[in-house]
């Protein structure tokens, strides 16, 4: 049980680095902290292809990586 546990903390670590690494930044100044955080709040800007492919990659190891590092410490 522990080792499957470490393999697959290990394994969403390096995923979780990896699709950070490889998504492209989103910051384009304090003008772009004001006007783009109201369109990705309200959905005007979806991401597709690649770099929807990289949100959700993000999103799923890190809830993976959080789940197994929390059950990894209890055990």
């Amino acid at each position: 049980m522990k080792t499957a546990l470490l393999i697959i903390l290990i394994i969403s670590s390096l995923v979780l680095v990896a699709a950070i690494l490889l998504s492209p930044g989103k910051a384009a100044g304090m003008s772009g902290a004001i006007a783009g955080g109201a369109e990705s709040l309200f959905g005007k800007k979806k991401a597709k292809g690649f770099e929807g492919f990289l949100e959700k990659a993000t999103k799923v190891s890190g809830i993976l990586f959080m789940l197994s590092a929390f059950v990894y410490s209890i055990i």
